[in-house]
């Protein structure tokens, strides 16, 4: 398929800059994959379409406040610098991305927070605005993410143009998020309450997690016509035997397994045995998802709704039928749901 028959006219309007004043308030689009019909409702009624034994898979990654703002030394000009990952916990080493990058080379010092609570060194280029930094701290690992917690943002993405809140530090995040590695949010999984994850365990759902830590990479857009050509950023996951044992036990049943999020997906879709069962892993993955695809664990999917032409929108599209789904996202604008990551969800079933 190629990138331009996933475009379409997104007003500004509807571009989610705060969430619902509910997470699981927000609105619901039903799609149902094998008619194509639509039905509207309010997010917490998903409970309406799950049984007992049924599986809803969440990625727990938590974001960590990666956006930071420093000074350079000697100019004191300011620097935005993005934490992308850590590459080595014990000499504190991380790939970040920094801004103005032209203005920041290897051997800089940068300073951050009163009193220089931080100080990083350059070590290393690695694309137009990527550097490898190393943190130059004499205290514990945990008086380190103390200070980054105190210093760093929630990494909003760059549409929002605003600044991070203390609302955002709540909300741009998971109510189940729990293994810190993720520099944007799993989306979908935003609208869960806790009331209602309890009501859905109440009746009978069960639940199993998966581990991937969200990168920049997400929000990337595709530079070419032919997505055979479009190289996905590689994202770690992790999947532990337990839960994959819970997946494969409603596979084995017949139950519906539902995906929360592209991330859960894509998660899931990298693990596959060869007898199409879900495996325990923990890897790497670039996997890109578009139309045609045959998926082998979910048959059904919580998702937000995506921007024209991101790789978000197309791993949707493999998944629910191109048609169908390029025509509720036309219902969706006429509806004027809100989109991306504040934005209202999908349910397809």
């Amino acid at each position: 398929m190629k990138l331009s028959q996933f475009s379409f006219h997104l007003p500004e309007s509807l571009v989610a800059h705060k969430p619902s004043e509910t997470r699981d308030e927000a609105r619901l689009m039903v799609l149902h994959k094998d008619s194509g019909k639509i039905e509207h409702k309010i997010f917490k009624d998903v409970l309406d379409y799950f049984d007992d034994k049924d599986v809803m898979i969440l990625n727990n990654t938590k974001v960590f406040p990666a956006r930071m703002y420093g000074n350079k030394e000697k100019t004191g000009a300011q620097i935005e610098v993005f934490l992308l990952r850590e590459l080595n916990r014990e000499m504190r080493l991380w790939d970040v991305l920094v801004d103005p990058a032209r203005k920041i080379r290897v051997g800089n010092k940068l300073y951050f927070g009163d009193n220089d609570l931080l100080v990083a060194e350059v070590v290393d280029n690695t694309t137009s605005r990527g550097r490898t930094i190393r943190f130059l701290f004499d205290g514990t690992d945990e008086e380190f993410r103390e200070a980054i917690e105190i210093l760093g943002e929630t990494p909003l993405p760059k549409y929002i143009k605003r600044k991070a809140t203390a609302e955002d530090k709540e909300r741009y995040q998971t109510v189940f998020a729990k293994n810190e590695g993720a520099v944007a949010a799993p989306t979908a999984g935003l609208h869960f309450s806790r009331e209602l994850l309890k009501r859905l365990e109440l009746k009978g759902v069960d639940f199993a997690e998966v581990t991937l830590h969200v990168g920049l990479g997400t929000f990337r857009p595709v530079e070419v016509e032919d997505l055979t050509k479009h190289k996905m950023d590689s994202e770690h996951f992790i999947i532990e035997q337990n839960d994959a044992d819970i997946v494969n036990r409603a596979l084995e049943q017949k139950r519906r397994i539902c995906a929360v999020g592209t991330t859960s997906m894509r998660a899931i879709e990298s693990a596959v045995s060869a007898g199409r069962t879900l495996k325990a892993a923990n890897e790497w993955t670039s996997k890109f998802i578009f139309p045609p695809y045959d998926f082998s664990i979910a048959n059904c999917m919580i998702t937000n709704f995506h921007t024209p032409e991101s790789t978000l929108l197309m791993m949707v599209a493999a998944f629910g039928g191109y048609e169908h789904i390029m025509n509720a996202y036309e219902v969706a604008v006429k509806e004027k749901y809100q989109f991306y990551s504040y934005g209202d969800a999908m349910l397809i079933i």
